[in-house]
């Protein structure tokens, strides 16, 4: 069990679906951010090139990722960075549950 990967659409609906019932503005995704290699990168090491990112946010923004983590809004569905030490409701999942 793990963060749950939202590599394409079918499993971003699944998320969008759990995500309306959190408690916090934004809930966790399994995608992390190197610096190192300046990309972001989902940490089941599953390929993709569906993304889902808020105005702003992801690749690309000129603005500084180091040690962010990706969320998705409760509200809206599109993903977003935030540091990893913000305190969000979050989603597991096992390749079965989608």
């Amino acid at each position: 069990m793990e963060l749950v990967s939202a590599h394409n659409q079918s499993i971003q609906h699944w998320v969008q679906q759990r995500a309306k019932k959190a408690s916090t503005p934004f809930v966790w995704l399994g995608l992390r951010y190197t610096c190192t290699l300046d990309f972001w990168f989902w940490v089941n090491g599953e390929e993709s090139c569906y993304h889902n990112w808020s105005n702003g946010e992801g690749y690309n923004t000129g603005k500084e990722q180091c040690g962010n983590t990706g969320a998705i809004q409760r509200d809206g569905g599109q993903w977003v960075g935030k540091s990893e030490t913000e305190r969000f409701n979050f989603i597991c999942s096992k390749s079965d549950d989608y």
